[in-house]
């Protein structure tokens, strides 16, 4: 490109306010009716309208602290089948009526959800349950007991 060797614009050169009236105008915040948002809601609210609809008003959510949020600790049938061994041995289940009697809770479960096989019989608490995990429990003769509703 050619370097520009003159100013873009000669023009209003010698006119003390360069065609913006007296001393004073196209100056400082009136000229625009108010620094930033001012006015939005009052003199510029055509201008809301035609630019920015959602401009006021609440939109979306805000989550909760996640300090609150319950975590759900979830564990398949599949691994609760592969640890009940190991809990009878190290006490943290009983049998009783020759099921394995399994307290979720006690662990720091508070799910069940139905993914993989299961072959002991088992009387499971638990906090919540999918109806799969219930299915597949109750199929080969255990129980799901859950200790509150869903």
């Amino acid at each position: 490109m050619v370097v520009r060797r003159e100013k873009k614009s000669r023009k209003m050169h010698g006119y003390r306010n360069r065609g913006w009236g007296s001393i004073g105008q196209h100056r400082k915040s009136g000229s625009r009716g108010g620094r930033g948002a001012a006015g939005l809601h009052k003199h510029k609210w055509s201008w809301i309208v035609k630019n920015y609809r959602d401009w006021f008003g609440k939109k979306g959510f805000v989550p909760r602290n996640p300090s609150y949020v319950p975590k759900v600790i979830e564990i398949n049938i599949g691994q609760l089948n592969e640890i009940a061994s190991k809990m009878l041995k190290s006490g943290t289940a009983v049998i009783d009526n020759g099921k394995i009697v399994i307290d979720l809770s006690k662990i720091g479960v508070n799910k069940l959800i139905g993914d993989g096989e299961i072959t002991h019989l088992v009387k499971v608490f638990v906090w919540s349950a999918s109806e799969k995990a219930i299915e597949k429990i109750r199929k080969i003769g255990g129980e799901v007991i859950l200790l509150r509703n869903k």
